[in-house]
């Protein structure tokens, strides 16, 4: 029998979610459903997706094996409190709400199944990175359920919760900072005479290379690739050296602590 999955909230990320599930190798065993509390909303999530979007959450989590929470995190109360009593020890539920702690979701629910994932945008372009932590009555066979589903869309590790925040700000938060360097990179070539566009190629061809090498390195560390290209003398060279000297490692660790602090307060 096929799994029912259904998805409060259909927005974005959870839309990558979906068409990353219909598109594996794993979508004859499932079935997915949605539901948008705004009638016109799910109509048009409905032909968007090409699953059917109820207009009812309680009717969704009655025929659903699966929860996947997708609202705004401001909305997950509400949500929780309106469903709760339609959640039996069979279902699990599956919480991809920024800053929304398993522990919170248990209060509510009750000592039910929970899963917390941090999934990321580019999951739209199934290049996405979640995180994955269970919560107190979850199982260790629906953290690989899960991590099974998000393959459609990326990668995934396992953490534990209190390593979120972290997480949050690595991957969850990181693609901006990684779309910050490539602008960067690209107007300081604007600047130096190159056309933006080109140099905007140039710097996203770069990082995804760059990226591509770091995943396929093998043995070596990231620093041998970074001394593989930095030679000593070299063009290269006078730029590590420039990030050196303005601690880009100092600003990058500032970034990322001040993001995961703040992950941190959001979820209080």
């Amino acid at each position: 029998m096929n799994k029912k999955i259904g998805f409060i909230g259909c927005g974005k990320m959870a839309g990558a979610i979906i068409k990353g599930i219909l598109s594996s190798c794993y979508k004859s065993e499932f079935e997915i459903k949605g539901s948008e509390v705004n009638c016109e909303i799910a109509e048009l999530a409905q032909n968007k997706l090409g699953i059917s979007v109820l207009s009812d959450n309680r009717a969704l989590v009655i025929d659903s094996d699966v929860i996947f929470i997708a609202t705004k995190p401001n909305y997950v109360g509400n949500v929780l409190e309106e469903i709760k009593d339609e959640i039996t020890d069979e279902k699990l539920i599956v919480s991809i709400a920024a800053g929304v702690s398993t522990s919170k979701i248990e209060k509510i629910i009750g000592m039910h199944r929970v899963i917390r994932v941090m999934p990321n945008t580019p999951a739209l372009v199934k290049e996405g990175m979640s995180g994955v932590c269970k919560g107190e009555f979850a199982l260790d066979e629906d953290v690989d359920f899960v991590m099974r589903l998000l393959s459609g869309i990326g990668k995934c590790i396992q953490v534990d919760e209190s390593q979120i925040d972290i997480v949050t700000a690595i991957s969850g938060s990181g693609p901006a900072f990684f779309y910050k360097v490539i602008e960067d990179m690209a107007r300081a070539g604007e600047k130096l005479g190159l056309e933006y566009e080109k140099s905007l190629q140039l710097a996203v061809q770069t990082a995804a290379g760059s990226a591509k090498m770091v995943e396929n390195r093998g043995e070596l560390s990231v620093q041998t690739l970074i001394d593989n290209v930095a030679t000593k003398g070299g063009c290269t060279f006078v730029g590590i050296n420039v990030m050196n000297e303005e601690n880009s490692e100092g600003m990058f660790f500032d970034v990322i602590q001040k993001t995961a602090q703040k992950a941190h307060e959001l979820g209080k």
